[in-house]
């Protein structure tokens, strides 16, 4: 123990970049968790199959460049007061999709208050979607993207 004092006294850096990066790792996780149960992209696709809603929450610009066939569009900014738009039905699964995975947790949250009971995050968002190599809907210019 003597011996851990003499080094955290030796290099106080060090000492202060560990702490630092483990407080950074620990509030991470904790707002990782707190945006509720992820899913894997071919996860979801058994779900959507079943009747699952697809809510994007990214900008209807990004939205009509390509998107999960089928999904609903609504941007995260604009989800609060807009809940109900997401399905007719709130004990059907909801999942989410922004175009990395870590900023639909606001959104699950707002959507667990709403009375949503199955609401998961689509883990690694759009990107993850892409690499599986699984099929996006783009829209035409001439077209309006689809939206709730």
């Amino acid at each position: 123990m003597a011996q851990i004092v003499e080094f955290a006294g030796n290099h106080p850096y060090l000492v202060g970049a560990l702490l630092g990066l483990t407080a950074v790792a620990i509030v991470t996780e904790i707002r990782i968790r707190a945006g509720g149960a992820q899913i894997a992209p071919t996860d979801a696709v058994k779900l959507i199959n079943a009747g699952a809603t697809v809510l994007d929450l990214r900008p209807a610009d990004k939205f009509a460049a390509g998107h999960i066939i089928g999904s609903v569009n609504i941007p995260a900014g604009e989800l609060e007061g807009r809940e109900s738009a997401v399905a007719k039905k709130k004990d059907r699964p909801v999942i989410l999709c922004c175009e990395t995975g870590t900023s639909s947790g606001r959104a699950a949250g707002l959507l667990r208050k709403a009375g949503y009971s199955s609401v998961l995050r689509l883990k690694g968002g759009l990107i993850a979607w892409e690499r599986e190599q699984l099929p996006l809907e783009r829209q035409q210019k001439s077209k309006k993207g689809k939206q709730a």
